[in-house]
C-alpha cells in the first residue's frame, strides 16, 4: 500500500528596511485578520519565487521593489495555521511606487524597527533576523 505525496505550499515574503524602519502590511484576511505581516503570499504555478516576491511586493504595498538578497527560508511546520507552508524570504530595495494597502492587505506602512507591532505568523522572528543580516552589513 503506497502513501499519498504531500507537498508544503510554497510562498515568499519582501522585507524593506529603508531609514531604520521597516514596511509591513495590516492583513485583510485570515489567518491573522488585522495583524501586521511582510508583503507577500503564494508562488504561482510556474513562477519563478524571483517574481513572484516582486509581484506580491507591488500588489500589496504599490512599491515597485528589486531583490538585494535571500533573506532566508522558513520551514517550520506550524508557521501557518492553514497547513504546511514553506516561505523563501527576500530582502529588497524600494525602486519607486506610492505605499497604499492592496489585494489582501488592508494598510501598508513603515514601522520603526523598535516599535514593532505584533507580527503574523512567525514574521517577529523572520524580521530580527532581516535586522542582524542588515546591521552586519552595514
Amino acid at each position: 500500500m503506497s502513501e499519498k505525496h504531500r507537498n508544503p505550499a510554497l510562498t515568499v515574503d519582501g522585507v524593506l528596511i529603508e531609514d531604520g524602519k521597516v514596511l509591513l502590511i495590516r492583513r485583510g484576511r485570515e489567518p491573522f485578520r488585522g495583524k501586521w505581516a511582510f508583503p507577500g503570499g503564494f508562488v504561482e504555478y510556474g513562477e519563478k519565487v524571483e517574481d513572484a516576491v516582486i509581484r506580491e511586493f507591488r500588489e500589496e504595498t504599490g512599491i515597485d521593489a528589486e531583490i538585494i538578497d535571500l533573506l532566508g527560508v522558513y520551514s517550520d511546520a506550524n508557521r501557518d495555521p492553514r497547513g504546511y507552508t514553506v516561505s523563501i524570504v527576500y530582502l529588497l530595495k524600494k525602486k519607486g511606487g506610492e505605499i497604499r494597502g492592496g489585494d489582501d492587505a488592508s494598510e501598508a506602512r513603515f514601522f520603526p524597527i523598535d516599535e514593532l507591532p505584533e507580527m503574523a505568523f512567525d514574521h517577529g522572528k523572520i524580521v530580527r533576523d532581516a535586522i542582524r543580516t542588515i546591521s552586519n552589513i552595514v
